[in-house]
């Protein structure tokens, strides 16, 4: 015992001579004007080999406190501000409390000053409206991608499917050397962008091309993330090909393809898979599996690439994808980018419902079940061209264009039965539906500005043009009991043919008052038409075709909605304060015409119009903000015209053409503050809309339970949302890493409704608290637990004794080793319980996901074997709650399956060997 306690003492006395904790401080100034400087990057780095020891940022006082662990006992520090030369000593470590006391930064002079700031790179450097990281300083394991990379960046969340946030604000853009990369899908680039060649990540709010040209404040609701290349890695090539193959014929393979020349970069990539995946944006460790299963089990087989979306938010989805990606540059006036997907989907799909009706007097139920087959054809492309024919005026056009046809055959059986469980009717339909639709969309800017003080004029012009066409054949039977039974037998051929075009036309002057004060001067003009011609024709058993013409069902429909909005705003733009607000007419003038009946409806109506916004600046990371704008929407052409709807024949749908714009008007607060001493960011979110004159439902259910549904306006639905967060990183001295999330929020909802002549409320509470934790042991191994859960409270002001409440748990658990070398193995285990489900549907899953890799061939070659839900739990229930009715459904969903596979990765960068940077 006396040995192992010598021992123990032995190897701890070792152990802290090997890893001292040393605390400084200090206070940084401008040495000319003898002002604090605040979001200073202050850093502490080995003499040796430049290792990164610790970094922070002065607060609004200069000052800064950081701790370092070393067993050295002396340290670079260096200290840097923008526009400042950079502050550069070596320090010794000879006491546990060091302090440095007044700093004073001199101002850049020359280019030399600007080659000392690249040769010292901070971590972390804060501009005005840019928080840049520098890639190199943050370490992850060699073959890391952008997405590991951003999970080591302070205030930067990447949750499980993926989705980005920062210091709480959403990414929405990833873009490369300031271009969109493959249109607008952040993870095409956060799963195969190396981290390799990526020199900066860059911050910032989300602007327009118009705002990043003028200056102006963009929005501060979302982020947008700029990847800048390393100048030596910005020639050559990457790349990765994927080959599987599974039990149950499942089968993957995806290839994506990267080239990059100084401004030109070409990018392409291809997939064929049936197990609902993309193919190219998930991760190494999981691909489709992992990250992607928690949204498939409640979502299906429903995903979007660049605006083309696979899958129906249900069943198992056969997807090919391909694209083309390209971005160019020609000298300082001309800037390309366009891209062209096109993607196919067969999906298969299976739904089981039951569903509880809440009328006044009473419930009804209705249990269903439906079949359906889709096949779809999509082509989607994209243009952003950019003319700088001087350094004033910037012109952009963004041309797209989206075309696609399918066809879906379905089959439904229904039932609808009494409290008392007496059968009332049933029904079965048939359908097959061929359609084709095409879409046209361009937004022109042009943008002039008047000197450098902020001044500026700015025209743009927005269309979207849209046409669709459908054959749908469609046959149905419907059969009441009761004292007068009766059968109803539809055979129909229903021909639609939609057009709907939108276009914009907007102009704004900027003129300078003072120097942090703008007048703002615009005037805003939509107009949107509409027209609908829905031919209808029975089948002739005479003829044994559709022949017979239904002009009771059918209809030819115009709509044409015109808004004008002149306006007249301030803006006051200072350093920590900025505020502005905006005061019009909005004047809607609504045009309804039935072109069979000759019948006109016209209507003009007027509101107050009104924005305004405040945003406070306390420090750079740290700020509250103040929203409020007022909005309107035009009926749908569907909600509009008189004419009846069948094609469900327990539910006969006619349009009101007396329906009136809806007034929407919205307030927000935001507060984030993020503390890059402690590494921890907290903050709250809170909205709330109110709408008059919401177009809502108007429902009557008769004795055999068939529904009648019309609309009409009403004033008083309201929503409410409120989001807390919190965050903190904690590295230990072992370098092993610890991330703290949490997250809570509230919704609240009152809607409005009719039902069999009563009107109605209901109001919906939900309740979201959530507790994430991320362990890295070293690039050895990664644990990542998490709970959350939903409750939910709906109260029904009609029939209140079916107030309904109830909640869903959800726990999970990742873990991915990477040990031995070259060895992958990944875990990923989730539970979900759905509360209050109907009695023969399961209401409990534990999904458990694993994977097996082993990289070889240098580490470009992959061996991968997967597991895709391996005790065959994956569930489709889901519980929903509307403003009559509660339902629950089972959907057909991908089952258990094995599969092994193949990833080859292969790429050629100028300049040096990525490996030598050094890590933190």
């Amino acid at each position: 015992m006396k040995k192992i306690l010598l021992a123990s003492v032995f190897f701890f006395t070792v152990f802290t001579s090997f890893a001292q904790e040393y605390t400084l401080k200090g206070e940084v100034f401008d040495s000319v004007s003898n002002v604090r400087l605040s979001s200073a990057t202050v850093f502490v780095e080995t003499l040796k080999d430049s290792t990164l020891l610790n970094y922070t940022i002065t607060d609004s006082s200069g000052k800064f406190e950081l701790s370092v662990k070393t067993k050295e006992n002396r340290a670079r520090l260096n200290i840097s501000f923008a526009g400042m030369r950079p502050f550069v000593k070596t320090i010794s470590l000879s006491d546990s409390s060091i302090d440095l006391g007044i700093i004073k930064l001199e101002e850049l002079t020359n280019n030399l000053d600007e080659v000392l700031i690249n040769v010292n790179r901070a971590p972390i450097t804060i501009k005005k409206d840019t928080l840049e990281f520098n890639a190199s300083s943050f370490g992850t394991r060699p073959d890391a991608n952008l997405e590991e990379t951003l999970k080591q960046l302070p205030g930067v969340e990447v949750d499980a499917a993926g989705n980005i946030t920062v210091n709480g604000k959403p990414v929405q853009r990833i873009l490369v050397n300031g271009k969109e990369f493959f249109g607008n899908d952040p993870k095409i680039a956060t799963k195969n962008l190396p981290k390799d060649i990526i020199n900066k990540i860059q911050v910032v709010d989300t602007k327009t091309q118009s705002q990043e040209f003028t200056g102006e404040e963009g929005d501060s609701e979302n982020k947008t993330i700029n990847i800048t290349i390393d100048e030596d890695k910005n020639k050559g090539y990457f790349s990765r090909a994927t080959l599987g193959g599974g039990t149950d014929d499942r089968y993957e393979m995806s290839g994506i393809a990267n080239y990059f020349q100084d401004e030109l970069r070409l990018s392409v990539l291809a997939s064929s898979n049936n197990i609902n995946s993309s193919g190219f944006t998930f991760d190494e460790v999981f691909d489709a599996m992992g990250r992607r299963a928690r949204s498939i089990t409640v979502s299906g087989g429903s995903f979007g690439i660049n605006g083309l979306n696979f899958g129906n938010n249900t069943g198992i989805t056969k997807s090919e994808t391909a694209g083309l990606n390209f971005v160019n540059e020609w000298g300082e006036e001309y800037e390309l980018a366009a891209d062209y997907f096109f993607g196919n989907n067969k999906t298969d799909t299976r739904t089981s419902t039951r569903r509880e009706n809440i009328l006044p007097d009473r419930r009804f139920f209705t249990n269903s079940e439906s079949n359906a087959t889709r096949d779809n054809n999509s082509h989607r492309g994209n243009v952003n061209f950019t003319f700088k024919p001087d350094t004033l005026t910037r012109i952009n056009i963004r041309p797209s264009i989206n075309g696609n046809t399918g066809t879906t055959e379905s089959s439904s059986i229904s039932q609808s039965l009494d409290e008392q469980g007496n059968l009332i009717n049933t029904s079965e339909t048939e359908n097959r539906n061929d359609n084709l639709n095409f879409t046209f969309s361009n937004d022109l800017s042009i943008t002039r500005k008047f000197g450098s003080r902020g001044a500026f004029l700015n025209f743009s012009f927005e269309n979207e043009n849209n046409k669709s066409e459908s054959d749908n054949f469609f046959f149905s039977s419907r059969e009441t009991f009761g004292a007068n039974p009766s059968t109803q037998i539809q055979d129909q051929l229903i021909s639609e043919d939609n057009n709907s075009d939108t276009y914009q036309l907007e102009t704004r002057y900027r003129s300078v008052m003072t120097e942090n004060l703008f007048l703002d001067v615009e005037y805003s003009y939509e107009i949107e038409s509409s027209k609908n011609e829905r031919s209808v024709f029975d089948f002739d058993n005479t003829t044994n075709s559709y022949s017979d013409f239904n002009e009771d069902l059918s209809n030819e429909f115009k709509v044409k909605g015109e808004t004008h909005i002149p306006s007249v705003g301030l803006r006051y733009e200072g350093d920590k304060l900025r505020t502005g607000f905006n005061l019009g007419l909005l004047n809607t003038q609504l045009r309804t015409e039935n072109l069979i009946q000759n019948i006109e409806f016209n209507n003009d109506f007027n509101n107050l119009f009104a924005s305004a916004n405040i945003r406070y600046e306390f420090e750079r990371s740290k700020r509250i903000s103040l929203y409020y704008r007022n909005s309107n929407n035009i009926p749908s052409i569907q909600q509009l015209q008189p004419v009846r709807i069948q094609t469900d024949p327990l539910n006969i749908i006619e349009g009101n053409p007396n329906l009136k714009p809806s007034f929407n008007q919205n307030v927000s607060l935001n507060y984030n503050n993020f503390d890059f001493k402690s590494r921890s960011g907290y903050g709250f979110y809170m909205s709330y809309n109110y709408t008059s004159d919401q177009v809502v439902q108007v429902t009557e259910t008769n004795e055999d339970l068939l529904r009648t549904t019309t609309y009409d306006n009403i004033s008083g639905a309201q929503n409410a949302n409120i989001n807390f967060y919190y965050s903190k990183q904690i590295k230990a001295v072992n370098k092993d890493t610890y991330r703290l999330r949490g997250n809570l929020s509230g919704q609240y909802g009152k809607n409005l409704g009719f039902t069999n002549g009563q009107q109605f409320e209901s109001e919906n509470y939900v309740v979201s608290p959530y507790l994430g934790v991320t362990y890295e042991k070293d690039q050895v191994i990664t644990l990542n637990p998490g709970f959350g859960l939903d409750y939910n409270l709906r109260n029904f002001n009609i029939n209140s004794n079916r107030n309904e409440e109830f909640t869903n748990l959800n726990f999970s658990l990742e873990a991915t080793t990477y040990w031995p070398k070259n060895v992958v193995f990944g875990n990923d285990f989730t539970y979900f319980k759905y509360g209050n489900v109907a009695a023969d549907f399961r209401s409990t899953s534990l999904q458990w996901n694993m994977s097996l890799g082993y990289q070889f061939l240098k580490d470009n070659a992959t061996l991968k074997f997967k597991v895709f839900d391996l005790l065959d739990e994956n569930i489709g229930t889901r519980r929903q709650t509307g403003d009559d009715f509660v339902q629950d459904t089972d959907q057909l969903i991908l089952e258990r399956y094995f599969m092994l596979s193949f990833t080859y990765k292969f790429s050629k960068f100028g300049g040096k060997d990525p490996n030598s940077r050094r890590r933190f």
